[in-house]
């Protein structure tokens, strides 16, 4: 069974940091893109970030220059670091294995103004 972890959410000032973690198992990792996707309030679900197998990546035009996808494949986990955080970055933010159409559970990112 395919299970999705994240971690590392909170509450943080307008232009801080956050790093949020997704461990995953029951898969096996280094062979899957893997999203990061955020949800705000009253709005769709949107695509942030995709790693793919090779460690090529993609980022949505709103966060590209101050976010940063990464993956451990020894660890089985995928990383968005996220500096100069902004109001608008608001939002649970969930990680996704596409190939498995697989989700976490999300976790809640506030920021501050």
């Amino acid at each position: 069974q395919v299970q999705l972890v994240e971690s590392g959410g909170g509450l943080v000032q307008a232009g801080g940091s956050l790093r949020l973690s997704c461990a995953a198992s029951g898969m096996i990792f280094s062979f899957n893109t893997m999203n990061w996707y955020r949800q705000a309030p009253g709005k769709w679900r949107e695509l942030v970030a995709t790693i793919g197998r090779g460690s090529n990546t993609y980022y949505v035009d709103s966060v590209r220059g101050r976010f940063t996808i990464s993956r451990d494949n020894v660890k089985n986990t995928v990383y968005l670091q996220m500096n100069n955080l902004k109001f608008e970055d608001t939002a649970v933010y969930y990680c996704n294995a596409p190939q498995n159409n697989v989700w976490g559970q999300g976790t809640q990112v506030t920021v501050s103004s």
